[in-house]
């Protein structure tokens, strides 16, 4: 994670102290760091259940944050900076885990979505949804969000500040789920264009 790209995800953290993930999880490994694990919670839980409630998963959000980062507690020593990031690695954990959830709770196998890292809210670079998130820029968010069309806009609220699942804006909307998905797809695309233009 570049020192740029963590700071346009966090404004709070200056670039000189960006949080070093590989090492912080070395600690958790090393000597079960308490305080080190609760950096890392802080960080990525939010993101974690963000992206829980993105993939429909909202009524279980909390579950996967603690099954997830209970993983991530018990699993550090296994982590390998060699073969992944560590945002990658916990994406990995939550794929994984939201995958186990579903099939608990006896889903059919067609609602198992596989997602790419691409949809992860945490990933090394900046993203869209961490932009609407952070409330440093939450002024030009809503005059970015108010340019958009209507039909996107409505979906993109109901979903990213609302926390309803696709499913419950295409019912509420009564439109077709591929349709939801099709306007929050368009109305992020043009969102990123314009945060990337404002460098947020």
């Amino acid at each position: 994670m570049t020192t740029t790209k963590a700071v346009s995800m966090n404004d709070s953290t200056a670039h000189s102290d960006a949080p070093n993930w590989g090492a912080l999880l070395a600690r958790v490994a090393e000597s079960d760091d308490k305080a080190a694990f609760r950096q890392i919670y802080q960080y990525f839980a939010p993101r974690i259940k963000a992206y829980a409630v993105n993939q429909g998963f909202s009524q279980h959000a909390e579950a996967l944050v603690q099954e997830v980062m209970t993983n991530v507690w018990r699993n550090a020593g296994k982590y390998s900076e060699s073969l992944a990031s560590v945002p990658t690695w916990i994406f990995t954990i939550t794929r994984n885990q939201r995958i186990d959830m579903l099939r608990k709770l006896n889903r059919t196998r067609a609602e198992v979505v596989i997602e790419t890292e691409e949809l992860w809210q945490i990933p090394t670079e900046d993203t869209t949804i961490c932009s609407i998130q952070n409330l440093s820029t939450e002024k030009f968010v809503k005059s970015a969000i108010a340019h958009l069309p209507e039909e996107q806009m409505i979906a993109l609220r109901k979903v990213y500040y609302e926390g309803k699942t696709h499913e419950e804006v295409a019912e509420e909307l009564n439109i077709p789920l591929g349709t939801v998905k099709g306007r929050l797809r368009l109305s992020l695309q043009k969102l990123r264009v314009m945060f990337e233009a404002k460098e947020i």
